[in-house]
């Protein structure tokens, strides 16, 4: 795990100053070592910030091949690349170090860009090609790494984070559409919350020559078509074996480290099976990292502590309070650089404070559970939905639209008419945000709103995704699972990826192994999801190393205690302050009168109507802390 930032102009020479600067500002991701190149003719640079796990004396970067035609920084992890380093070396290529890094410059050579193919991990990195005068850019096939890009004139740069572009010289301002997009339906797989700075999509590459940019993809979740998904002549107990088998190696290969690995847990499923797997794998105990919230009904820390007993694991319990929340609320926004809703991300960050002072480098995660094995709620709405016969929100919340109580399941706002037309049925999880998300509506500025007065975020949502080729001919569970793995995975539940770095922690995620979910991939959806059950498959699965608690246990989300049921406490007057004084009225988006109005309204409102505007809170802090420390302008 690194920190990683190129520079590449067309023909004037490279800034070596912007690339020393942005390269400095990734230091956190990295404390280990820092290295720069920058080619003899001066168009190329490229920086890196290692976090040593791995070959801890040999495996500096930037990387070069043998002849030194080819250059490269790398950010993540390859796995199974002992077996790959043995077959280069059958093939002659010369090895430098034991790193898993450097395989890639080498099945470069071998593939080209087809590389990827070959590579199974969580990872971006950025490779030039001097002989082709192409810079080749990729990121993993879910997005768990981040890699965004901006050109300015001449110049395209690239850096694992927003601030490292910055740095570089890129200019920080909003973009206003793509913030009005985020605010009711997330952003784009390719958009960010800045202007003219783009991510690369999770499973693309990009190509940049002096001539010709282009971002080309070459992984795809390609669910299989309705008649396909009978499962085969294979019974559920081959169908759980296999899946049981890899699921170990999943885990097993992303134990591989030079330092000791640790495991995060909670009270749920997908954690506790990755904690299981990891127990089996290791002679010694694993050690095993849980939050404890303030409120009973968010607290976990009995369920995983039990999950931690079983498995003969050793915990540690870090708790957090709202206060704690309160307190490092800026800092994890500013970290994220984005806008998250709810305020777990706070959490997660002091959690990997807490694992960094303990001295770890390496954890593992159960993220990618819940899109696997269709643990949310909304997923299993949808199986069990008819495609012509659209599910709708929750009428308890209807309140926040404006809709008139004589509606019916089957009227559709205008908004999610659209998504039916497209796609002949409405995701339950699109349905539920265009209800939760609608209050923006009431608290948009003038102009701002009527700038996209015409716009239709799930219109646009929906148009950035191969409908033809990914959706169509699947199944409604199916496509909302694509549809969500592909949006609110990378955009919302991976950017913890910058929470964990900002102490130097990698975080391993077996769950999202491109291996595993081509597995699952194959499984009947009927071993996903039997009757009220979720995630069937992987409690069958993982149930030796599963508590009677956790594998009987119905889905509960991690989420941290709503701010909207808080009395008094410094996270509740974070909140009124912020959004009642100047920070909110210097956002070019929001106008502060109708925000305080809702703030007024709030005590007034029945504890489920409180906690449906927790999100909405937060979301309006992380705009204002985002502009306060970043200073963006429009």
């Amino acid at each position: 795990m690194c920190g990683i930032v190129a520079i590449f102009s067309r023909e004037a020479p490279i800034a070596a100053d912007a690339l020393r600067r942005a390269t400095e500002r990734l230091h956190h991701r990295g404390p280990d070592q820092r290295g720069q190149w920058t080619a003899t003719h001066q168009r190329v640079g490229l920086g890196h910030t290692r976090l040593s796990i791995i070959d801890l004396e040999a495996g500096t970067q930037p990387l070069a091949n043998e002849d030194e035609s080819l250059h490269a920084v790398v950010n993540g992890e390859f796995y199974d690349y002992e077996r790959v380093q043995h077959r280069l070396e059958q093939r002659g290529h010369r090895l430098r170090s034991r790193s898993d890094s450097e395989i890639l410059l080498h099945l470069y050579e071998e593939f080209g860009t087809d590389c990827l193919r070959h590579l199974r991990g969580e990872f971006a990195f950025v490779l030039w090609d001097e002989r082709q005068q192409t810079l080749f850019a990729a990121r993993d096939r879910f997005g768990i790494k981040p890699l965004f890009y901006a050109r300015r004139g001449e110049a395209l740069y690239l850096a694992s984070e927003f601030k490292a572009l910055l740095a570089a010289g890129v200019s920080a301002r909003w973009d206003a559409e793509s913030l009005h997009q985020q605010l009711f339906l997330y952003q784009n797989q390719d958009r960010t919350l800045f202007d003219g700075v783009l991510q690369i999509p999770p499973g693309c590459f990009l190509l940049a020559t002096p001539r010709h940019q282009q971002i080309v993809r070459y992984w795809d979740l390609d669910y299989p078509a309705q008649e396909a998904q009978t499962g085969g002549s294979l019974s559920d107990d081959a169908h759980l074996e296999r899946l049981r088998e890899a699921l170990a190696d999943a885990v097993r290969v992303r134990l591989r480290a030079d330092v000791p690995v640790g495991c995060f847990l909670s009270g749920g499923l997908d954690s506790s099976a990755v904690l299981g797997f990891a127990a089996q794998s290791q002679t010694e105990p694993p050690h095993s990292y849980t939050v404890a919230f303030d409120q009973a009904d968010y607290d976990e820390t009995e369920v995983a502590r039990e999950t931690a007993a079983h498995c003969k694991a050793r915990f540690r319990c870090v708790p957090v309070s709202q206060d704690d929340i309160a307190d490092h609320l800026a800092a994890t926004i500013a970290q994220g650089e984005t806008i998250g809703v709810n305020w777990h991300a706070v959490a997660r960050y002091l959690l990997c404070r807490a694992i960094h002072d303990d001295g770890y480098k390496v954890v593992l995660s159960g993220e990618g559970g819940d899109e696997l094995f269709a643990g949310y709620l909304q997923l299993r709405q949808d199986h069990l939905l008819n495609a012509s016969a659209p599910s709708y929100a929750d009428a308890d919340a209807r309140w926040l639209t404006g809709e008139r109580a004589h509606q019916t399941p089957h009227s559709l706002p205008a908004t999610l008419a659209v998504v039916q037309r497209m796609l002949g049925f409405v995701p339950a999880w699109l349905s539920k945000l265009a209800v939760g998300r609608s209050i923006f509506h009431l608290l948009l500025q003038r102009d701002f709103a009527a700038a996209f007065a015409n716009h239709n975020p799930f219109q646009t949502f929906l148009s950035q995704f191969d409908l033809a080729g990914q959706l169509a001919g699947r199944n409604p569970l199916r496509q909302s699972q694509y549809l969500w793995t592909r949006s609110i995975l990378p955009n919302y539940t991976l950017f913890a990826e910058r929470l964990e770095m900002a102490h130097a922690v990698e975080v391993r995620v077996p769950l999202l192994d491109h291996r595993l979910f081509e597995a699952v991939r194959a499984l009947p959806t009927t071993l996903l999801i039997r009757g009220a059950r979720e995630k069937h498959a992987l409690r069958e699965a993982a149930r030796p190393w599963l508590t009677g608690t956790v594998y009987e246990r119905a889905k509960h989300p991690f989420l941290a205690p709503p701010v909207t049921l808080a009395n008094g406490g410094r996270l509740h007057a974070l909140v009124q302050d912020t959004l009642r004084g100047q920070a909110l009225a210097d956002v070019p988006f929001f106008e502060p009168a109708a925000v305080a109005s809702l703030l007024d309204k709030l005590p007034a409102l029945d504890e489920s109507r409180r906690m449906a505007l927790d999100a909405t809170l937060l979301m309006l802090l992380c705009v204002c802390c985002l502009q306060q420390h970043y200073r963006l302008s429009l």
